[in-house]
């Protein structure tokens, strides 16, 4: 990781811990009455979503302001995109406007690496779900929350850990990025679909792939569901609804076969029914609501140390002395 974050394979261990043991700190934040730090005053950043999205777009703006950053939501719906203008126009607008950092959310996989490895901007790009290719702070807050219930303590990873994660892999953006970081921190990950939604290519990934739900649910620490993607499909990737829900879908029959101590996690938003039932979703194992404030401190942690000039493990830059301690 060095002045970007673009992809969870560029993390290494050392500096997904930083990232996670740092958003465990900023956590405590939540519980203040006053719930800001001055670490980002005077510094911009501009949240650049080619595509709809409520909890992440949310999510940053909550982490930015908490952070004391001016903050610009840029949406191409009725902006110069729509009129036909190009990412390296908008790019090279929001330069001119000073931007410190932006935050980019695009349907075209690879559009956040282009913003990074252009000259377009000087500030950080940070990757907020690009297409079916990635969406590094999903994972890391993903992690974090695994850490959380799994092995707490800074400093500590998710090694010998067993995580599966169900449903639409082929679409998801989530799976990806999970995969890489997950196998960084030690974990070992098995997704489950059917064949159909499966990527070409995935016995290269670092995982295990089965078909039977049922078969791995015994020997699971912590089980993903994902979202059945149906705006990415254009075809039938599988029979029926029900036929999906009877095969892959999480019922309380199912979270009874999971160990004591296993949780159930989805990235949201749920299709209640299909990938998850209402008895599921609202159980107290299901820490769909935590993940989302577990979202709010990692992306506080990512741009305090992206901003604030933190020393990653293969980042030569020296830290900011003044910014760090302002945050404290």
């Amino acid at each position: 990781m060095k002045r970007h974050l673009v992809s969870a394979a560029d993390l290494t261990r050392d500096d997904a811990l930083l990232i996670l043991d740092t958003a465990e700190e900023l956590a405590q934040l939540s519980g203040r009455a006053v719930k800001k730090l001055p670490t980002l005053r005077g510094r911009t950043v501009v949240n650049l979503f080619f595509e709809d999205s409520t909890r992440t777009k949310t999510s940053f703006e909550v982490a930015e302001k908490r952070l004391s950053a001016d903050v610009i939501n840029f949406s191409a719906k009725g902006s110069s995109v729509s009129k036909g203008e190009s990412l390296k126009d908008t790019a090279l607008t929001l330069q001119a406007m000073g931007a410190d950092a932006v935050v980019i959310r695009h349907h075209a996989s690879g559009a956040p690496a282009r913003l990074a490895q252009s000259d377009w901007l000087r500030g950080s790009v940070i990757n907020a779900g690009d297409g079916t290719h990635e969406h590094p702070t999903q994972a890391l807050l993903d992690a974090f929350t695994m850490r959380r219930h799994l092995n707490p303590g800074n400093g500590r990873d998710l090694a010998g850990r067993r995580i599966t994660i169900v449903g639409d892999v082929l679409h998801s953006r989530v799976a990806r990025s999970n995969v890489h970081l997950l196998t960084t921190l030690g974990a070992e990950v098995t997704f489950v679909a059917p064949p159909t939604l499966m990527p070409i290519g995935i016995e290269n990934w670092p995982c295990q792939v089965s078909y039977d739900l049922d078969a791995v649910l015994p020997k699971t620490d912590a089980l993903m569901m994902l979202r059945v993607q149906r705006e990415r499909m254009n075809a039938a990737f599988f029979p029926t609804e029900r036929e999906y829900s009877r095969r892959y879908g999480m019922d309380g029959i199912r979270m009874a076969q999971l160990p004591e101590h296993a949780i159930v996690m989805h990235p949201g938003p749920m299709v209640r029914g299909m990938e998850i039932t209402a008895e599921v979703a609202d159980s107290p194992r299901c820490t769909v609501v935590e993940q989302v404030a577990n979202g709010v401190s990692v992306r506080m942690a990512v741009l305090y140390l992206l901003l604030g000039g933190a020393v990653f493990a293969d980042n030569a830059e020296p830290a900011r002395t003044e910014t760090n301690e302002a945050a404290q």
